[in-house]
This record gives C-alpha cells, structure tokens and sequence, in this order.
C-alpha cells in the first residue's frame, strides 16, 4: 500500500528518508533504454523526469499510457553524484515521488542533489 499522500512536501520528506534507508531510487525505464520523461505542469517548456522512493510506487504508474515502461532501480550515489549533474545540464527537472493523481514536486536537480548533503 503507498505511504503517499496529497500532501506534496511530506511525499518529498518521504522520498528522502526512504532513499537514504534503501540507498536505491526508482525511475521508469523502457525496453529501449529511454527513461520516463514528461512536459511539466509547472514550468512551460520544461520536462520532468519524475522518481520514486520506492518499487511499488513506481510500479503503479507503469499503466496507460506508460505501460510500456517497467520500474528500474537506481543506487543512490549513482542519481544523487551523475544523474542530478546529467539532467542539470540537460535542463530537465526532478519529479519526486508523484502520487496516484500524478501530483507533486518538481524540482530543479542542483536542489534535490542538496536534499543528501
């Protein structure tokens, strides 16, 4: 059963302290290789890539239109020391662990790198 909630800043407290337990972050990944990546409803012009702090959150939302996207597991230090610097370069936004509704935080990656400091 998911621990998330509508309440957006406790789902991204959440995603912190459930990273720092497992060490693992989970992301969308496709047969291809090509992680989930999305228009963002915040910020014109920008995408999100959003993660979860765990598998069965991640799970869920391999259905509809993501059906073809399995939930994949990251190491931490691999997403907080590479991926936060890939994707700042790239432009491309946090989603942290978006709920049911596909409601919550994006944030820049320099700021969710500063979350594990």
């Amino acid at each position: 059963m998911t621990k998330l909630t509508a309440d957006i800043q406790a789902n991204c407290a959440l995603f912190v302290t459930e990273t720092k337990e497992t060490q693992v972050v989970w992301g969308l990944c496709n047969e291809e290789g090509d992680w989930l990546s999305v228009a963002s409803s915040e910020f014109e012009d920008s995408e999100v890539m959003p993660f979860w702090s765990n598998e069965e959150d991640a799970k869920l939302h391999c259905a509809d239109e993501w059906e073809e996207f399995t939930a994949t597991m990251i190491p931490l230090d691999v997403f907080v020391e590479d991926w936060m610097i890939t994707l700042a370069e790239d432009g491309v936004l946090v989603g942290l662990n978006w709920n049911a509704e596909l409601e919550g935080a994006e944030q820049e990656p320099s700021d969710v790198a500063k979350l594990y400091l």
